[in-house]
C-alpha cells in the first residue's frame, strides 16, 4: 500500500518578521485548504494511505473534515479505499514533533512526505525523514528549498513517485548539507548556516544583518528570501554544483554587497572575504565573542568564548521532488491521455 506523510508546521509564516519586515502571514485556514487539495491530489493518483502529523492547531483534523465532507468525482487512478488520517504520536507543540513524525512515517514506510513550511521545517523533518522522498511546500519566510506549488499538483506529484509512476531519479535531487559540530552536539542545515552576534537565542529568526559574521551556504540565488541571498548577489551558486561557499563580513571591509535578507529587507554588508568550500572539506568557526550559529535562517547554537564549530559539506542530504517536473515527466509518458 503506497503510503505519504503530510506534515504541515503550525507556526510557520508567523515569526517575528511579520513585525520587524514586510513577510507574508500564511494563517491556519491556508494551510487546512492546502492539505486538503494535496489529500484530492494524493487519492486522484492512487495511493491507498496519507497520514497526517497532528498538531496543537488540529490543521489535519480540519483539512479531513472538509476532505471527507466534499462530493468525491473520482478520476481513472482514484482509490476507491483511499484512507487518510491523523498519524498515531504524542505531541509537545515545538519542532520535535516534526522530527517525530518524520520518523514514524519513515518507519512505517513512507514513499514521500509532503510538507507545509519554511526552510527551517525541511531541515527538522530531514533529520529524521532518512531517505524519504520529501515535497516542500512553501508557507513559511525563508523560502529556498520549499516551492510556491498548489496543494492539488502537490499531492499529484508525490502520489506519481509513492506510487511508482515516476521514478525519483526522474523528478528528485539529492540536496547538499552542512553536518554541525560543536562539542558532542550534532546538526545541521540544509541551505546556510551563520554566525551571529548574541548571548542569547531568543526569537529565532535572524533579521539584522550588522550582527552576521559569517555565511556558509550550500546554495545561492540573489532571488532567493534569506541568508543565502546575500551570498546569490556576489556569487551565485547552483544547487548541483560539488561545493559551498564560505563568506566573511566585516563592517570595515573595503567591498560590500546588498541584496534581499528577507521579506522587504533590502541591506548592504561589507565582504572581506568568499571562498568555496568543497565536499567533505571541513571549516572550523571560532568564537572570540559571545556568538550563535543559525541554522537555516533560525538562531540554534549558542557559541561562548573559546568554542569552536565545525561545518563539513556533504552530498548525501535529502531527496528533494520538483513537483513541476514529475508533472511534466507523466505528460510525456501520455500517462493523462484518454482514447475515445
Amino acid at each position: 500500500m503506497a503510503l505519504v506523510g503530510i506534515i504541515a508546521n503550525p507556526a510557520s509564516g508567523k515569526d517575528i518578521r511579520r513585525l520587524v519586515a514586510q513577510a507574508t502571514v500564511v494563517d491556519n485556514q491556508a494551510k487546512v485548504g492546502i492539505i486538503q487539495r494535496a489529500l484530492i491530489g494524493l487519492e486522484a493518483m492512487g495511493v491507498r494511505r496519507a497520514l497526517i502529523m497532528p498538531d496543537t492547531n488540529r490543521l489535519g483534523d480540519q483539512a479531513l473534515a472538509r476532505f471527507n465532507g466534499r462530493a468525491r468525482p473520482r478520476g481513472p487512478l482514484t482509490a476507491s479505499a483511499f484512507q487518510a488520517a491523523i498519524l498515531d504520536m504524542p505531541w509537545v507543540g515545538d519542532a520535535s514533533d516534526s522530527l517525530r513524525a518524520a520518523r514514524l512515517l519513515r518507519d512505517q514506510g513512507a514513499a514521500c512526505i509532503i510538507t507545509l513550511g519554511g526552510d527551517g521545517t525541511v531541515r527538522v523533518v530531514s533529520q529524521g525523514s532518512g531517505d524519504v522522498p520529501l515535497l516542500p511546500i512553501s508557507t513559511g519566510t525563508n523560502n529556498v528549498l520549499p516551492t510556491f506549488v498548489e496543494g492539488t499538483v502537490a499531492g499529484m506529484a508525490a502520489g506519481a513517485l509513492a506510487t511508482g509512476q515516476v521514478a525519483i531519479k526522474a523528478v528528485a535531487r539529492r540536496h547538499k548539507w552542512l553536518e554541525v559540530r560543536v562539542g558532542e552536539r550534532h546538526d545541521r542545515a540544509l541551505v546556510d548556516v551563520a554566525l551571529v552576534r548574541g548571548h542569547f537565542i531568543g526569537a529565532r529568526a535572524v533579521w539584522r544583518a550588522g550582527d552576521i559574521r559569517q555565511i556558509v551556504v550550500t546554495r545561492a540565488n540573489p532571488a532567493a528570501i534569506g541568508i543565502s541571498g546575500l551570498v546569490g548577489a556576489l556569487q551565485p551558486l547552483e544547487p548541483d554544483k560539488p561545493f559551498g561557499l564560505a563568506l566573511v563580513l566585516s563592517k570595515e571591509a573595503r567591498s560590500s554587497v546588498w541584496g534581499l535578507i528577507g521579506p522587504g529587507l533590502v541591506v548592504e554588508v561589507g565582504v572581506e572575504a568568499i571562498r568555496p568550500l568543497r565536499i567533505g572539506e571541513e571549516l572550523v568557526l571560532h568564537a572570540d565573542e559571545p556568538l550563535i550559529l543559525a541554522l537555516d535562517g533560525e538562531r540554534e547554537i549558542p557559541l561562548h568564548p573559546g568554542q569552536e564549530a565545525v561545518l563539513c559539506l556533504r552530498d548525501d542530504g535529502p531527496w528533494l521532488v520538483d513537483p513541476q517536473a514529475a508533472l511534466l515527466t507523466l505528460a510525456e509518458q501520455g500517462f493523462f491521455r484518454r482514447d475515445l
